[in-house]
């Protein structure tokens, strides 16, 4: 299938004729190994990675603790639903630009891959919480079993079918949006500000080979985290 789409791409690259437009496979290929071969390459992924993954755990966090604020308190569910919706239905680009003028360009990114994580967690885990076996619930409240228990064996299983395909989704989002911010605000050593440097001078095999960076690392993070998720569920 790789090997298919490869194809393609030589095809549409011979076909446009200009590697200042579209780059063969081949040439973008012998870009990324350069490119991996010097200190800039590292340091901007390792400060994206960084950067990218802080959001993200600050974004689970607050999404499954607001999950369980609503659960508990009408008021503030009422109060969050509208938010929630407004946060995922607002272009990232919407807050890139906003985030522009009120924080430091190395915390955009940080803030932005917090923001596209926190509704997609929060919605996941209130509904886990309300998809809670009622017939269970009313055996803890027979067998007069501790509120942690009934947290821990009951909700905690209906919880975790919700948020562990949401952390997963989660994952893909945080990164692409986290390198759509760093692209707009470049930031000090960053993945998305070598992206912006290499169109500003129109290096498109540069470009490519850094495109292909954030994709392998995306799906490198994914399956990782998927793994990762396997093991918790046995």
């Amino acid at each position: 299938m790789a090997a298919f789409w490869l194809l393609v791409w030589q095809l549409l690259a011979m076909l446009v004729g200009q590697e200042v437009v579209l780059s063969p496979p081949l040439t973008v290929f012998r870009t990324l190994i350069r490119l991996m071969g010097t200190a800039d390459f590292w340091l901007s992924l390792g400060a994206t990675l960084l950067r990218i993954l802080l959001g993200y755990g600050l974004g689970v966090l607050l999404g499954t603790a607001l999950a369980f604020v609503c659960w508990k308190s009408r008021i503030a569910r009422r109060l969050l639903t509208p938010f929630m919706s407004v946060v995922r239905a607002t272009p990232v680009a919407s807050f890139i630009i906003l985030l522009l003028f009120l924080a430091r360009n190395q915390w955009i990114p940080v803030i932005i891959a917090a923001l596209m994580v926190m509704p997609l967690l929060w919605a996941n885990c209130l509904k886990g919480i309300e998809e809670t076996d009622r017939g269970l619930l009313e055996m803890g409240q027979v067998f007069e079993l501790s509120r942690g228990w009934q947290i821990r064996h009951i909700y905690g299983p209906s919880v975790k079918a919700f948020f562990l395909p949401a952390a997963v989704t989660a994952l893909g989002l945080a990164w692409k949006a986290g390198v759509a911010a760093e692209v707009l605000a470049a930031p000090e050593h960053s993945v998305g500000g070598m992206l912006y440097r290499a169109k500003i001078y129109l290096e498109n095999p540069e470009m490519l080979a850094w495109t292909l960076c954030v994709v392998g690392v995306s799906m490198g993070l994914e399956h990782l985290l998927k793994r990762r998720l396997r093991e918790v569920r046995r």
